[in-house]
This record gives C-alpha cells, structure tokens and sequence, in this order.
C-alpha cells in the first residue's frame, strides 16, 4: 500500500525556493534542502526528482510569483508613467528579501553559461520582462506620456538591462537613494 505525502508540495517547493534564492544553486547541498524544506531524502526524490529538477521547479514557481505581482501592479496602474514607477520600484525594493536580490538574474549569473535549462529559461523571462516593459512604453507612447524618438521595442531591452543592473547592484550595500537615482535618470530618457 502507498504512503500519502506528509507534507503540502507547494509549501516544501516554495521552502526550496527560498533557500536556492539565498544561497545559490552550486552552494545550496541535497542535505541542506532536506533540512530546510523539513521533509525526508527519499521523499524529496519521488516528489521533485533531483536537485537540477527541483532547482528548475523553483526557478518557475519564482518566475510566476514574480510575473503575477508585477501584472497586478501594472494592471493597477492609472497611468504607464504609474506603471513604470511599479516596476522600477519593485526592481530596487519590491521583494521582500531585497538582499538576495532576484533569483533569475542570480541563477542566470551563476549557471546560465553551462546550463541549457536556465539558459533557456533566463532567455524565456527576459522576453517575457522587455515584453511588459514594451507594452507599457507603447502605451506611454499612445497617450504623449513617453517620448516617440526611439522604438518601444529598443526602450523595453534598454530598460530591461537598467533593471537587471539594478537588481545585481541592490544585493550590495549600495544606498536605495542611488539605486532610485538611477531609474530616475533612465525614467527622463523616455518621459516627455
């Protein structure tokens, strides 16, 4: 007769991202996810597969928190010059371990180069990020907010690499006034 689980899988899964997060997938071990995730070895294996699977399960469970906290605060937004000051607020403090800065960028940085899986998904949220950023400037752009100079498509990828630079530089001890200095300068590229 089978075992049920003893444990929720989006809550362990959800422990294993944040640990992965802090630490980092080369230094994160099997017995410190057992540890944190306070589920048995033999448990982890038959729910999530090995450590790289786990690992690219919290990457996407990351990935879709990330993404459905931004949507709604853009959704939110009355105006894209509103939207964009969401997302360049959240770049440099909308999480709430800012220390850790972004598991993306950290697992794009660590692992991207020699890892295919997080290649490919770095690629795939990177689009999905300059996408969002271009659907705000285009929309900018259509009610005189943003300067029409420059393609939506060129601004978002522009944009898109300020953030990822912010939220590299927001894991050092670098004040939130020269990170907020920083989007600001890149905010009075596009605004009119």
């Amino acid at each position: 007769m089978a075992r049920s689980k003893e444990f929720e899988e989006s809550v362990v899964l959800d422990k294993a991202m944040r640990l992965f997060w802090e630490q980092g997938y080369e230094k994160t071990s099997m017995t410190d996810l057992v540890e944190h995730m306070g589920i048995h070895r033999r448990s982890l294996y038959d729910t999530f597969g090995d450590k790289h699977t786990l690992f690219l399960k919290a990457v996407e469970l990351y990935d879709n928190k990330i993404s459905t906290e931004l949507a709604a605060g853009v959704k939110s937004s009355k105006t894209a010059t509103e939207a964009l000051q969401f997302i360049v607020g959240f770049l440099i403090c909308g999480e709430e371990n800012p220390a850790f800065g972004c598991l993306m960028v950290n697992s794009t940085v660590e692992l991207a180069a020699r890892d295919a899986d997080i290649n490919n998904k770095s690629i795939e949220v990177f689009s999905t990020a300059e996408q969002l950023f271009k659907d705000i400037i285009l929309w900018g752009q259509q009610d005189g907010e943003f300067t029409s100079e420059y393609d939506a498509r060129e601004l978002a990828e522009y944009l898109h690499n300020v953030g990822v630079g912010l939220r590299v530089i927001s894991k050092t001890s670098i004040t939130k006034e020269k990170l907020r200095c920083i989007a600001n300068l890149s905010m009075q590229l596009i605004v009119k």
